[in-house]
């Protein structure tokens, strides 16, 4: 155990929450003031990157430090295995009373159910916004309320009640803003002008692999009645395409095939009728992101409470507060909502420290870092050791501006489900430094139920993200990026050799 005084460690994390739906990101889309206070009195990480862009993969490399292939967590039907070591438990046996609230979404049961942690509540699966079930060491709880305010009461009566002599660590995972995007009744009348539709949103979706021609998590298609907060009529087939086989929520069809040629808003009985195809496409996308938003608006204010606290509590100074999500999304960006991709939008984490007694404030770096950076991170802070198994690296000067020489510049990301059924998204690999990025469409299915084996050929992309911000240029096979290409390609391949895992495109050193 550490001899010195050791700091508290404020986990606040998000689902699907993507950097540009938060203010100080700079895309000027929403309000976020309790975010924004991090940035401002800490840093913001401008390239943080998730190891894989989904749920339960990324948050198992968070909690465990290493990649999915190692922890075993590749897929969002795959659990943890919780005789796994964790940070909660290195952390645990370093001094620190530990507690985690909120999501966990990494299985149920005895044999996955939280470890390390001396006090736990977490929602079984996606939970619910409003009156959530919680699973606690003592059984399931119904707590009555919305759901980013109860996680947030957990979180300040535990912090009130914990031993004061000790450090804490504390794990606060909102289920927000996670689909179907359902806000807070005080929050309803948020942001009732239009947002600037992004420039992507009519991709066609040329020079890009066949994946994302593919994706079935286009807003003009996707969505379904109940993620645009719209009444379902009764009825089958004809009143839209069932969301899975069997299901009973169903897509929006066509406006050519839209019963009654209106819809109707479920909470206000608003009626609404649209001329023309791309009308009602963009209506959708004004439905979808204003509701995001609105959902953002409690993770925002939770935030600000969270921080209060701190303050009354004179913990302020000595408390390393960080705010991520699990991993970015897609708000209408090459028409997509959802995540899965290594595009950017996808790929990006938001990610805000603030530590009064060693960062110093209103930082903005652009180091690249990633989510398995994360527990190596809170060790070294705690002042304990990181384990050898641990395969990140320690953020820790990162966050105080002060990049180490040869920290490594590069962001790997694997992703395992192949054409899942909800999201037809091909499974790839690649990594991305400071200007391009290689992704290798390798499309094989791993592992899921109900994923096909695959069939379609693989593909390589190549994008300068430098020249092409919104990587709508595959320039794999441009003879001007070939000596980057190979570049980039051999740093694929020592970083899968390093991590330890297996490359599936040909030409691979074995």
């Amino acid at each position: 155990m550490a001899t010195r005084k050791q700091p508290n460690i404020l986990f606040i994390m998000s689902d699907d929450h993507a950097a540009k739906a938060i203010g100080c990101y700079g895309h000027g889309i929403n309000s976020t003031p309790g975010l924004d206070r991090i940035a401002r009195e800490g840093v913001r990480l401008n390239h943080c990157y998730v190891s894989n862009s989904i749920c339960t993969p990324s948050r198992a490399a968070i909690l465990t430090g290493t990649y999915n292939h190692v922890n075993g967590v590749m897929t969002l039907d795959d659990k943890i295995d919780n005789r796994l070591p964790n940070v909660a438990k290195h952390l645990r046996a370093g001094g620190y009373q530990t507690a985690m609230f909120g999501k966990w979404h990494m299985g149920e049961g005895k044999a996955h159910e939280p470890t390390g942690f001396d006090a736990w509540a977490v929602v079984p699966g996606q939970g619910d916004y409003f009156d959530p079930l919680f699973h606690e060491p003592a059984g399931p709880v119904v707590h009555k309320g919305y759901v980013t305010d109860v996680i947030t009461d957990m979180c300040v009566d535990w912090l009130d009640a914990r031993d004061r002599s000790r450090p804490f660590f504390l794990m606060c995972h909102h289920k927000a803003p996670h689909r179907s995007w359902e806000a807070h009744p005080k929050n309803r009348g948020l942001y009732t002008a239009d947002v600037r539709l992004p420039d992507t949103f009519d991709d066609d979706y040329k020079n890009r692999a066949r994946a994302a021609r593919e994706a079935k998590m286009r807003i003009a298609d996707d969505m379904t009645y109940l993620d645009l907060g719209l009444v379902q009529p009764e009825g089958g087939a004809e009143i839209g395409e069932p969301l899975l086989p069997g299901m009973n929520v169903r897509k929006l069809p066509k406006l050519s095939k839209l019963p009654g040629g209106f819809l109707i808003d479920k909470d206000t009985g608003e009626r609404f009728a649209f001329a023309s195809e791309a009308e009602y496409d963009r209506f959708k996308y004004q439905r979808y992101i204003k509701r995001y938003l609105r959902t953002v608006a409690s993770i925002d204010e939770s935030v600000g409470r969270l921080l209060d606290f701190l303050d009354k509590d004179g913990a302020a100074r000595d408390t390393l507060v960080i705010y991520t999500s699990d991993q970015g999304f897609f708000l209408g960006e090459h028409g997509w909502y959802d995540k899965r991709f290594m595009y950017e939008e996808s790929f990006q984490m938001p990610f805000l420290a603030r530590f009064p007694a060693e960062i110093p404030p209103g930082g903005v770096v652009d180091a690249i870092a990633s989510n398995v950076d994360f527990a190596p991170t809170f060790l070294d802070v705690a002042g304990l050791p990181v384990p050898s198994y641990m395969q990140g690296r320690s953020m820790r000067a990162v966050l105080k501006g002060q990049t180490p020489a040869g920290w490594p510049e590069i962001a790997y990301h694997r992703y395992w489900m192949h054409r899942d059924e909800y999201h037809n998204a091909y499974a790839h690999y690649g990594i991305r430094d400071r200007r391009y990025k290689l992704i290798y469409w390798y499309n094989q299915g791993f592992g899921l139920a109900g994923t096909q084996a695959g069939g379609e050929p693989p593909e390589w992309e190549f994008f300068d993200c430098e020249a092409d911000p919104l990587e709508l240029f595959n320039v794999h096979a441009d003879p001007k990026y070939a000596t980057e290409v190979a570049r980039m390609t051999r740093l694929l391949e020592t970083k899968m050799a390093e991590i330890g895992d297996e490359p599936a495109h040909a030409g691979a050193r074995k």
